[in-house]
């Protein structure tokens, strides 16, 4: 079904009407110096619009812009910067309907996670209103008499936020909420393949920074590929960068940064595997499983990639997933009817069949999936079936991402052989046991066990929420966001002493007379 018309009324809606050509940063009608970037849907293949993107002088117009900006906005108080946020919560969800159905068109994923996606920055607008007014430092006792130690936070500048097309404005808001109610500002460079979100969010932000006369260059927003990421990587007046995308890029970026003493938050590659206990209730596992390997059409970096089963319940397993698979409905995401729409572009499709050949090189069987649809609603070519493959841990594609719905199944025998073979992967993301044994469900969370940032038991790889620190180990990268103490990246620490005596006592008991 063509869906023009429709996302037309849509972009309409959200203010972009007469401005899909040539926006970069949101910011009146300026356009872009760079080339014209033509943006299709992987839903149909129907052109969604073009943009110029930005160039050197205009990254840099955007960077002096932002500089500026931030002299006045560290200067409000967070709790004056809470309210602001508060304003652009309701305007989220004022526009949620709308913003939705335009991330589930441009990106492909289902119109209920397209919405979804956007209750999610929503969510952490609220988080951040509340964190307004609980930036916390601590007070320390001095060793020395008659003084007082405390640690208290500033605003880092200008943060560089570089987000992936999979979830193409919540990770996003995850960031820049967080951010701004720090006080710092913030330039984003959207997906190239998903720019019309980005421009989307930038619009509806922009008219809450004009209603409170907050300068415009507290939200930055350049169009571009590998080029302008290369500039904010390297550039040393971006004082954090924040980048989600593949492990490939996150070594990139943070060589890149590093070799300037800058600071980075990285959220690269996951290769997340769920442990299924011969205890486990299976009523719950099936869902979770179908959910994590095959929402998104398996291009979430925390999807679902390995499925480690203890060897009696192996064949269950299987039978049920296979019956689970068999019900998935594929096709237009903006269907609620349809569980899962197409993979982002050619370039997936061509990953997605490169995968599966390779897996079955490697001894790998399939067991339900592995096809291309054709035909009438798949027109576009980007429409593929979920996949099981019957694996062995020795493969070597099973260390690898590939990001799409493709699902390696393994057999174990001991919790601890299970551990190992989850943990023998680069990358460190989300993890998962099913089991209904608390020794089982506390080794697997005890030091001894999963390896990666987020561990859940009885609950799924994906879904994570945004009251918890979000982020993995390894070549996963390391860096923290969202929720809980995540906010301290974006700010600088500083001890602070003062001297309320007549005199002037030394550390340590340190003598120096003159």
């Amino acid at each position: 079904m063509k869906q023009t018309t429709m996302i037309e009324e849509v972009i309409a809606r959200l203010g972009l009407k007469g401005q899909v050509n040539g926006i970069s940063t949101g910011m009146n009608s300026w356009q872009g110096g760079g080339t014209l970037l033509r943006i299709t849907s992987p839903v149909d293949n129907e052109v969604i619009g073009s943009v110029y993107q930005a160039d050197v002088k205009d990254y840099n117009r955007v960077m002096e812009q932002s500089q500026e900006a931030f002299l006045a906005w560290r200067m409000v108080p967070a709790p004056q910067r809470g309210e602001i946020i508060r304003q652009i919560g309701d305007s989220l969800r004022a526009a949620k309907d709308d913003l939705g159905a335009l991330v589930s068109y441009e990106m492909g994923k289902s119109l209920q996670e397209g919405l979804g996606e956007v209750q999610e920055m929503i969510d952490i607008c609220d988080f951040a209103v509340g964190l307004s007014r609980q930036l916390y430092g601590l007070s320390m006792h001095s060793e020395r008499p008659n003084h007082r130690m405390m640690e208290q936070w500033h605003p880092l500048g200008v943060v560089g936020i570089i987000s992936a097309f999979n979830f193409p404005v919540a990770v996003w808001a995850w960031n820049a909420m967080i951010a701004w109610v720090c006080g710092d500002v913030c330039i984003w460079k959207p997906s190239e393949k998903t720019p019309f979100t980005g421009i989307a969010c930038q619009h509806i932000i922009r008219s809450v920074l004009v209603k409170n006369n907050v300068p415009e260059g507290v939200s930055g927003l350049v169009i571009g590929g590998r080029d302008i990421g290369k500039m904010m990587a390297e550039d040393p007046r971006v004082a954090l960068i924040s980048a989600t995308g593949s492990t490939r890029m996150g070594k990139s970026v943070g060589a890149a940064v590093g070799a300037r003493l800058g600071k980075s938050i990285l959220e690269l590659g996951g290769n997340n595997a769920i442990i299924v206990s011969d205890q486990a209730d299976l009523k719950v596992v099936i869902p979770a499983v179908v959910f994590g390997a095959v929402g998104t059409a398996g291009q979430r970096c925390t999807s679902t990639r390995r499925l480690i089963v203890h060897q009696s319940i192996y064949d269950t397993v299987i039978d049920q997933l296979i019956a689970a698979y068999g019900q998935i409905k594929i096709g237009d995401p903006l269907d609620s009817k349809n569980h899962m729409g197409p993979l982002i572009d050619h370039d997936a499709v061509k990953g997605y069949q490169n995968t599966i050949s390779i897996a079955q090189e490697e001894g790998g069987k399939i067991l339900t999936g592995g096809k291309v649809l054709s035909g009438s609603g798949y027109e576009s070519g980007c429409y593929v079936t979920p996949t099981i493959i019957a694996a062995s841990k020795d493969m070597p594609i099973v260390q690898k991402e590939t990001f799409a719905p493709i699902l390696y199944v393994m057999k174990y025998d001991t919790l601890q052989e299970a551990i190992e073979i989850h943990n023998a992967v680069p990358q460190g993301l989300s993890s998962a046991i099913f089991t209904l044994n608390m020794r089982e469900s506390e080794m697997f969370l005890s030091c001894c066990g999963s390896d990666c940032g987020i561990a859940n038991v009885n609950i799924g790889t994906s879904g994570a929420e945004i009251g918890g620190a979000f982020g993995g180990e390894k070549e996963t990268g390391g860096g923290r966001e969202s929720g809980s103490d995540a906010w301290k990246a974006y700010m600088r620490r500083q001890t602070c002493t003062t001297n309320y005596s007549t005199e002037l006592p030394l550390a340590q008991g340190i003598k120096f007379e003159l």
